[in-house]
């Protein structure tokens, strides 16, 4: 039903349902990415007692991905 058609039907359809494209949040029109990133964390090595740095990972929500070319390089750089 939705495949060829136009933005502007879309948007209509939307309107007539009462939902303005326009009014809703990015991640609600371009969707949202959840992946892995790193960061570094300062330790203490109960072994040798010195303070060490150790990577570690946290889960990111980005509910504003970038658009275009920015976005290319966005997912580019998962893809190193």
């Amino acid at each position: 039903m939705m495949k060829g058609q136009t933005v502007a039907f879309k948007n209509e359809l939307l309107f007539s349902n009462g939902i303005n494209f326009k009014n809703l949040p990015s991640w609600q029109k371009r969707g949202m990415g959840v992946y892995w990133e790193t960061y570094e964390k300062q330790g203490l090595n109960p072994i040798t007692g010195k303070v060490e740095t150790a990577e570690r990972y946290n889960l990111k929500v980005d509910e504003e991905l970038p658009l275009r070319e920015e976005y290319s390089q966005f997912i580019a750089g998962f893809l190193k």
